[in-house]
């Protein structure tokens, strides 16, 4: 089986695509598949994964070099009115300390990473309805304004078309929203009733269309995950072009209905990086936090196997352990130029260069 896997990778960095009976050799096969034995695995499996991960650090590098962009993100509400199963700030966590920053406030986080060399300032919240569309341009009018040489990155959920128009016509560059699953059964076991997984991909096309640079992005290891439904994830991202890619371990929150439920594979996270990598040679692709947070060098490894970006954070240290998308998360207490030296010389260590840079998709 580890032949014809190690086939299908170079087919996949030849080709950039696989039919899905080959995305389901790759990923699983006949075999259990390391997604199902995390943290368990063979020999040969473990000769795959640096197989794959050679081969997307040398396809990263043929379009980015050694440079690894910084994004300086500022969580500026963790209030949300979604009810998502897995995630510590859904509505229904009355454990939560709630905040909401003022735009005065995150501008202030902005300026101080614009002196700390961030040329991408991401721009993340719960679904907040608090923040009319009015206050969202008028921020990025803002920002685009005093720093014209950086890039705005929203990431606040699921919106109408008018809304991700204005944000768009007001300067945003960029939206992240992850598509968490690309198989509707699965999506339905992860959210309440009242969430739709048509709407969510209604949301990425309509990004799409109105010319943002487009992240969508899987929870590796979420409740209820099968091969199947990685296979749906590699077809979906493989017809829909995203221009970035978030990938990272699904990490249960002490607070939420899957609190219970195991850690998502931190092998199968590095895996799919190195598979995407493959499949869109110039992806924008995170090397996330929850891959440090399940092991101390998980963002190093994720460069590795072909990521390309870290996202340190930017928001008020008073305010950051609130943010907790999943428990233990790591880097709540640095300052942000605490957060900037610490990546840099990490990203050193392992033979990459923090570049001062809006850090585009080429």
């Amino acid at each position: 089986m580890s032949n014809e896997k190690f086939s299908l990778i170079d087919k996949l960095a030849e080709q950039h695509s696989l039919s899905r009976a080959e995305w389901t050799t790759l990923l699983g096969g006949d075999e259990a598949s390391l997604f199902e034995r995390a943290g368990k695995l063979q020999p040969e499996e473990e000769e795959v994964l640096q197989y794959a991960a050679a081969k997307a650090r040398k396809v990263a590098t043929s379009v980015y070099g050694s440079d690894v962009y910084i994004r300086g993100i500022v969580e500026f509400s963790n209030t949300c009115n979604k009810n998502c199963y897995y995630c510590g700030l859904r509505a229904g966590n009355s454990k939560l300390q709630r905040y909401r920053l003022t735009v005065e406030d995150i501008l202030e986080c902005c300026e101080d990473g614009y002196k700390y060399g961030f040329r991408t300032f991401v721009l993340q919240s719960g679904e907040d309805p608090y923040y009319t569309t009015e206050m969202i341009c008028d921020l990025v009018k803002r920002l685009k304004q005093d720093y014209p040489d950086c890039a705005v990155t929203l990431s606040l959920g699921e919106k109408s078309y008018e809304e991700y128009k204005a944000y768009r016509e007001a300067g945003a560059d960029r939206y992240l929203l992850r598509h968490e699953t690309a198989n509707e059964e699965h999506y339905g076991k992860l959210h309440p009733e009242n969430m739709s997984w048509k709407n969510r991909m209604r949301c990425l096309r309509d990004l799409k269309s109105l010319g943002y640079q487009t992240g969508c992005g899987v929870m590796i290891g979420s409740p209820n995950q099968t091969v199947e439904c990685l296979v749906d994830d590699m077809m979906f991202m493989q017809e829909f072009e995203p221009e970035m890619i978030g990938l990272g371990p699904f990490l249960p929150h002490s607070d939420t209905p899957f609190k219970e439920e195991p850690k998502g594979s931190y092998e199968m996270t590095l895996f799919l990086i190195s598979l995407c990598r493959l499949m869109l040679p110039h992806a924008l692709i995170p090397a996330t936090t929850a891959l440090g947070t399940i092991k101390p060098d998980g963002r190093e490894q994720g460069i590795l196997a072909g990521a390309n970006v870290i996202m340190p954070n930017l928001s008020p240290v008073q305010v950051r352990d609130k943010y907790m998308l999943y428990d233990n998360k790591i880097c709540t207490g640095d300052t942000s130029s605490e957060c900037r030296d610490c990546i840099e010389r990490r990203m050193e260590l392992i033979g990459y260069n923090v570049v001062i840079s809006r850090g585009d998709y080429k």
